[in-house]
């Protein structure tokens, strides 16, 4: 019986991912994740597929005291409030509008003044629009192995992909095959949806962010195109029909 095997999820856009033991699954995807993104000078999107090494970078939200803390590299950090919003921007996420405001303070800028770029922090207006197409992810760890031995790469990790739900116990690309299906994942049930089209961040090591394998040649060498836009497909989007809490060894079970 296929499990979760680990979470994956971080508040900032392109910054480090988390691993927490649970998560409720809202139908809003994971509440908190990708909450906050970059913005560059002239408005658009800055993540990870333009600058690998913002994963260095560690970024941990206290809900309660709705703080917002960012690490680098060097230990340093910048702390401040999540709350403190100045005006609005509605930012392009590969065709969709996303409107937010810009965080204020040294924490909006703090960014960006590591890299030497003129980035500002900006909170989305509404929860679960700061993932990129859908709000959940998923992907088997055995279609990651089968990647990684097809390739030359048996210690491949599946950090790379940076997909929120990784499961155990399952056949290589398994996953594809629940397209449509609703899956029970602890108290929650989702519903699978289509491919997941990859993007460059999947050629970048998860630790520094720099280019140390062509993912995505090899996935087109291993799997069929998508046939309605070319694209490269590894995992899957899903959404929330049950809103519950899902935890690490938690059963996942494809529903009939």
């Amino acid at each position: 019986m296929p499990t979760l095997a680990r979470l994956n999820v971080t508040p900032v856009k392109g910054t480090a991912l988390q691993h927490p033991d649970g998560v409720n699954l809202t139908a809003l995807g994971i509440p908190w994740n990708r909450r906050f993104f970059l913005v560059d000078a002239e408005g658009g999107l800055f993540s990870g597929g333009r600058h690998g090494p913002l994963v260095r970078l560690g970024a941990a939200l206290d809900e309660e005291a709705d703080t917002l803390t960012i690490t680098f590299p060097d230990g340093a950090a910048v702390t401040g409030p999540a709350g403190a919003l100045g005006a609005a921007h509605v930012t392009d996420m590969w065709g969709r509008p996303v409107p937010g405001r810009f965080v204020e303070g040294r924490l909006g800028t703090a960014i960006g003044e590591h890299l030497g770029r003129p980035l500002r922090l900006v909170r989305a207006n509404e929860e679960g629009d700061g993932p990129d197409v859908q709000r959940l992810t998923l992907v088997s760890l055995a279609s990651v192995r089968e990647l990684g031995a097809r390739s030359g790469r048996p210690d491949l990790d599946p950090g790379r992909f940076r997909i929120n739900l990784e499961l155990d116990g399952c056949t290589p690309f398994e996953e594809d095959g629940w397209a449509g299906r609703r899956v029970r994942i602890g108290a929650a049930v989702i519903r699978v949806l289509g491919q997941v089209p990859r993007c460059v961040v999947t050629t970048q090591d998860p630790a520094t962010g720099l280019k140390d394998f062509d993912t995505l040649k090899r996935i087109a060498e291993l799997r069929p195109l998508m046939p309605d836009r070319g694209g490269v497909p590894f995992g899957m989007y899903a959404e929330v029909e049950e809103p519950g809490w899902a935890a690490v060894g938690d059963r996942v079970e494809p529903l009939g």
